[in-house]
């Protein structure tokens, strides 16, 4: 028997399954910093990437169904290939790749009957903070572009609010870091993510040709400690303890 539905519920409902897929992962936090871009993912998986390059000077983040946004991924790769050959690999920019992206993931949504259950970050590393571009793409084919830092699945309103109240321009690295890890620490109480429990990768500006730079394990966990040592100081009770140093009992 046939049954009808209004446009207007049907949208209504791809969007809710798409966005209950994407809550049901963990989150990646994209944030500028000042040699670059940084990209941190909850990821303990050292195969199935969240963050990957695209060309020279873009990489791509994502989170959802791992295979519709490696699908994505190779599309991007593809794009960016042919371009960069048929004209100049200057005429492959972040925003091109971000308009092909939206119009790819709205026809899916439009015409498909399940939608593609991703988010996407498309970000390009500038000569300065000022020219770097980031963008980030919703599962209807919405485009926005984003400053400073973006956060995006899993329990992603925890998530942004904690990068919003540290983060803040110019940070280095290692600050950087810290900053997006206790982000994504924020998607469950009391969590503490380990170096070998997540993906990080870099754009960075100072390097030559290709800027995507994948850290290693040891690498992440020396940042941390970093970022740790750089954390202010417990404060000082009136006898000249810290908080965190237990008195002595009479």
């Amino acid at each position: 028997m046939p049954f009808y539905v209004s446009p207007e519920q049907a949208m209504k409902d791809k969007a809710d399954y798409a966005r209950k897929g994407i809550s049901r992962g963990r989150s990646v936090v994209v944030l500028q910093y000042a040699d670059g871009i940084l990209f941190v993912a909850d990821n303990p998986s050292r195969a199935l990437h969240k963050i990957s390059e695209i060309y020279d000077r873009i990489a791509f983040a994502a989170v959802g169904k791992y295979n519709e946004f490696e699908n994505l991924r190779q599309q991007g790769v593809r794009y960016a290939d042919v371009n960069g050959y048929m004209y100049d690999r200057r005429d492959v920019t972040a925003r091109g790749l971000a308009n092909a992206y939206a119009t790819a993931l709205g026809t899916v949504f439009t015409e498909m009957n399940k939608p593609y259950e991703v988010e996407i970050v498309v970000a390009e590393v500038g000569v300065d903070v000022a020219s770097d571009q980031i963008y980030r793409l919703t599962f209807d084919g919405s485009v926005a572009d984003e400053q400073g830092y973006v956060a995006m699945g899993g329990q992603v309103d925890q998530v942004a609010a904690a990068l919003k109240d540290r983060f803040e321009e110019g940070l280095p690295l290692a600050r950087a870091l810290g900053v997006g890890v206790h982000a994504l620490e924020q998607q469950d109480a009391d969590r503490h993510l380990e170096a070998g429990q997540l993906e990080v990768a870099v754009l960075d500006r100072n390097r030559d040709h290709r800027l995507f730079r994948r850290l290693p394990a040891a690498r992440i966990e020396q940042l941390l400690e970093e970022a740790a040592g750089e954390a202010p100081a417990a404060p000082a009770s009136e006898d000249g303890e810290t908080a965190e140093e237990g008195t002595s009992e009479e």
